[in-house]
């Protein structure tokens, strides 16, 4: 026989511990060959004192295993607690969720009966990089992260995952209409990479229009990768036109790691009352026992769950007011259909074809290990940004461009980002927060940081609060910036 595979277990915060011990159950009952190894993480290690509510000890176990099982966890609200999810995923690299998103009629109500769609959701970046700053008492901003090497990665997966669960599309979501650098940056590597496999069909959509045509007709889609942000939301938006977010499990894949979980939270209103649905978490536990090349045991539980649909059992949340049993008398029955398979559906196939595991070598070398690159990138100006709440933008722009000094010349100033000077509207709504663009004078050939200190130095002596600043680039010889609206 052989030996079974370890894997790190977390039972989390409010009704994970019940949807955990049947998912366990389920698990042992069905012949999966793995051995628990338990850690301590969310709520109870935030409120010790851990601010990243895990310790060193937990980080040690999911190194070591590198399979994580993990139910929800409660992120205390304020005190500076960051995002236990996000920091797992992050400091493991694990860089591709996988969402798949299943119609289970006519077990499960639904009005969408053809639906199949998987959401490939990219993991690391984007405004979840969690990098935000207050910078006036009316303004606080968090910076959008995209990165070529970190859109290449999540694009190429969705492919790779299409290729070999033999899906015919994949299409990209993004809002470049709007953020033309970092959305659009993801765009283009889709448009890219999309070349390198003619054989599946591609399309793209902006993010609204798309997530609106998952609500109305889903079965329109098959892949979709998306970055952060719009994938949380449109997965769990597809999860729920399914039938329920409480159904939904996923997959967080890196190249050394794995960790599986269910979508939704912890809900901490019906935590002890032993209502929760297991079903979220115990399909993120099939979709670890492929890819840790069980897919006979996983399809197994996936049938038996299944057979316990089509014959009326229900959780709560499924039955909508009608007949329902408990987390445990569910996963009871799921336990005494091992080994059956629906009469009114197909039944579930897995195989080893159907791992997560990306394609090797690694799809994005570290940062020392890639070819150095051979863009120019040129200083074309700086934008700095002021707190101010006594000055009209009139007076600002008359001061700032009597300290603009030969180096450079001021081209507008914008508030939230609309122009406010110079003709600016008296009706544009305006905050403390002042964005003031300056650009090569004429006579700066040769620009460098030494020039915007001297620029900062004289708006300092002028008065003028400077709270941050951004360089702007050229990249051979195209903007590496955003033009103000209006200017």
């Amino acid at each position: 026989m052989s030996s079974k595979h370890p894997i790190t277990v977390a039972v989390g915060d409010g009704i994970g511990p019940e949807i955990m011990e049947a998912t366990l159950n389920i698990l042992d009952r069905a012949g999966a060959m793995i051995e628990p190894e338990f850690i301590d993480i969310g709520e109870k290690v935030y409120l010790s004192g851990q601010s990243a509510g895990i310790a060193d000890e937990a980080w040690e176990s999911l190194r070591r295993t590198k399979v994580f099982l993990k139910a929800p966890i409660t992120t205390p609200q304020g005190g500076g607690y960051k995002s236990l999810n996000v920091t797992i995923r992050k400091s493991l690299g694990l860089y591709a969720n996988v969402r798949p998103n299943i119609s289970y009629d006519p077990f499960v109500k639904t009005k969408h009966p053809d639906m199949d769609l998987v959401i490939i959701r990219e993991n690391e970046e984007d405004l979840y990089a969690g990098i935000e700053h207050q910078q006036t008492p009316e303004v606080v901003q968090c910076l959008k992260i995209i990165s070529r090497p970190g859109s290449e990665k999540i694009i190429r997966y969705a492919f790779e995952y299409a290729r070999k669960n033999n899906r015919k599309k994949v299409t990209c979501f993004s809002k470049d209409n709007i953020m033309k650098l970092t959305d659009g940056l993801f765009h283009k590597v889709f448009k890219e990479i999309a070349q390198e496999y003619p054989d599946i069909e591609t399309e793209h959509w902006i993010i609204d229009i798309g997530i609106a045509k998952i609500a109305d007709t889903p079965q329109d889609f098959d892949v979709i990768v998306m970055p952060n942000l719009y994938g949380d939301i449109a997965s769990d938006v597809a999860a729920q036109i399914s039938g329920s977010v409480g159904l939904a499990g996923s997959a967080n894949i890196g190249d050394q790691c794995a960790m599986f979980e269910a979508i939704h939270g912890s809900a901490p209103d019906i935590a002890g009352k032993g209502i929760a649905n297991p079903s979220g978490l115990l399909h993120g536990a099939i979709m670890m026992l492929v890819h840790i090349g069980q897919p006979e045991v996983a399809a197994r539980i996936h049938n038996a769950w299944l057979k316990t649909l089509e014959d009326g059992i229900y959780t709560g949340d499924i039955a909508k007011g009608g007949p329902s049993v408990g987390t445990m008398a569910f996963a009871e029955a799921v336990i005494s259909r091992l080994g059956q398979v629906p009469s009114a559906a197909e039944p579930i196939v897995y195989s080893n074809e159907n791992a997560q595991e990306v394609v090797q070598p690694l799809m994005a070398p570290l940062v020392k290990d890639r070819p150095k690159s051979d863009v120019a990138r040129e200083l074309d100006g700086v934008d700095v940004f002021l707190f101010n709440n006594a000055l009209t933008s009139d007076e600002i722009g008359q001061q700032l461009e009597a300290v603009a000094g030969p180096e450079f010349k001021l081209v507008i100033i914008t508030n939230r980002g609309v122009k406010v000077y110079p003709g600016g509207f008296p009706e544009t709504f305006t905050t403390d927060h002042w964005r003031c663009r300056f650009q090569l004078s004429d006579d700066n050939k040769a620009p460098s940081n030494k020039d915007i200190t001297k620029l900062l130095n004289r708006i300092q002596e002028a008065g003028l609060d400077w709270i941050k600043t951004e360089n702007l680039y050229r990249f051979n010889g195209e903007l590496g910036y955003s033009l103000g609206q209006g200017q």
